[in-house]
């Protein structure tokens, strides 16, 4: 029994009981967060519509809205960590001593208890042991020969299925690191840009502070592609990356392909208007007699020069106008009626024009503006969703997956097996060549490979006195 305190403690985390009952944990807990809508998935309103705010309150504050980042998930995958690696070290100098010092001789009292073992009768022990050699090769097995006195033979195969189990275990250690890790410093949030914008802050899901990349990433384009009967096909978005205000990287993302600079990743997951105008044409009209009318396009806050004397800007844009108390206002960002106010610098002075898209008649120049300006076309600024996740862990989640299937493709197709021979005195005057064979697991399979293994033995042994004797048979206790 331990005693000190460090010794119970090892054998509390090292017990199977213990590490069972955090396995059942740890499953509770993400059958947990497969049923509670998780915030970093969820869009706030279905969770303030899948919950009343009472339950919604209690479910954030226990971290069940997002249970793979919580406190005390990660502490349960520390936990059940621990107890893997305090188990593994308690199991593994056994295992380790078969795996480097495997028992090549076999002794007496180790050929008493072996499950497979049969008799060969041999004229002498140098002609048994070089035909034992020979059939073992011709099983593929590589044979050694084993000098203590006498000669003998070892041979096994897989000794690597010895350690499986261990490899399972690190790919366990591994992937739970990884999810410590996502869930202390990962994040995930979202980024809404427009065409040309760029943000180097993310909103984080959780509703916490903004996240401050170390970067800023750009929008150059956006856009959706749509199938015959209109629903959405295909978003995608431009994207560029800046780096103290040099581009450093640039990829059009769409859904599943997304942009990944620094370990963060870009994933597209929404494409919308964002009822921000991105350019008007119009068509500038001079109230000069006999100069031609000019078509000009106009991008919010960016003048453009008609003429040497005469520059114009649009100042204000309204979707969806309404006229009240002599007042516009705007009624929608949907751009079924939008209103556009022009201002224009000339040497006449400053003076503005409202132009309504719909109503043209309704647009009165100022009487000393040079120009009188018409509506001809207008394009929406549409914005960008995107997801963005940060999750360092995730490598080794990744490395921990592909171990997991080694070790169990090792664990449950390969079988340690191993296989000696031996020249004896059966003790009623005749030699023979004990042979003997021992399996991790699958015995029964490694028991018709060790009758062939005996089988062809017994036809490498060609002497007469083997010749006179009768073929030998396994007894039903496995011996000859």
């Amino acid at each position: 029994m331990p005693t000190t305190p460090g010794k119970r403690f090892f054998q509390f985390f090292a017990s199977v009981r213990t590490g069972i009952v955090l396995v059942i944990l740890v499953v509770i807990a993400a059958a947990i967060g497969t049923v509670v809508l998780q915030r970093p998935m969820t869009d706030p309103d279905q969770m303030v519509r899948a919950y009343s705010p009472a339950v919604l309150t209690w479910l954030d504050r226990l971290g069940l809205t997002d249970v793979f980042h919580a406190w005390w998930f990660a502490l349960l995958l520390a936990l059940l960590s621990l107890s893997i690696l305090f188990a593994s070290i308690e199991r593994f100098p056994v295992v380790w001593k078969f795996f480097a010092r495997p028992y090549r001789r076999p002794e007496p009292h180790f050929r008493a208890v072996l499950p497979m073992q049969a008799e060969v009768p041999i004229v002498s022990a140098a002609e048994g042991i070089a035909a034992a050699e020979r059939a073992f090769r011709r099983c593929h097995l590589k044979p050694q020969r084993i000098e203590n006195g006498s000669v003998s033979l070892y041979a096994e195969k897989n000794r690597f299925a010895r350690l499986a189990a261990y490899v399972v275990h690190l790919s366990l250690l591994l992937i739970f690191v990884g999810g410590i890790v996502d869930a202390i410093y990962g994040y995930r949030g979202y980024l809404q840009l427009t065409e040309g914008e760029q943000k180097s802050t993310v909103d984080l899901r959780d509703g916490g502070r903004p996240k401050q990349l170390p970067f800023a990433i750009r929008c150059d384009g956006a856009g959706q592609e749509n199938y015959p009967d209109g629903t959405p096909k295909r978003w995608w978005s431009k994207l560029a990356v800046l780096q103290n205000g040099k581009q450093v990287a640039y990829k059009e993302i769409s859904v599943n392909d997304p942009l990944v600079y620094k370990g963060v990743r870009f994933y597209q997951s929404g494409f919308g208007m964002s009822g921000d105008l991105a350019w008007v044409k119009l068509v500038a009209k001079p109230k000069q007699a006999g100069a031609a009318p000019q078509q000009i396009e106009l991008r919010p806050g960016q003048p453009v020069q008609i003429d040497p004397a005469t520059t114009v800007v649009i100042t204000r844009f309204i979707p969806d106008f309404v006229i009240r108390d002599n007042e516009i206002y705007n009624r929608s960002n949907n751009p079924s009626n939008p209103a556009f106010q022009v201002q224009t610098v000339s040497q006449a002075g400053t003076t503005q024009q409202w132009i309504f898209a719909a109503y043209p008649e309704f647009s009165h120049p100022s009487e000393k503006a040079p120009y009188d300006f018409q509506f001809a076309d207008m394009g929406m600024a549409y914005f960008t969703g995107l997801q963005v996740s940060h999750e360092p862990g995730q490598w080794g989640v990744w490395i921990g997956a592909l171990l997991m299937a080694l070790g169990l493709a090792a664990a449950f197709y390969l079988v340690h097996s191993r296989y000696w021979a031996v020249a004896l005195d059966d003790g009623r005057g005749r030699q023979v060549l004990w042979v003997g064979g021992w399996a991790s697991k699958n015995r029964e399979e490694v028991a018709e490979k060790f009758k062939r293994l005996v089988q062809a033995i017994d036809q490498e042994v060609t002497t007469p006195a083997a010749a006179a004797e009768p073929e030998p048979a396994l007894t039903a206790g496995g011996r000859r």
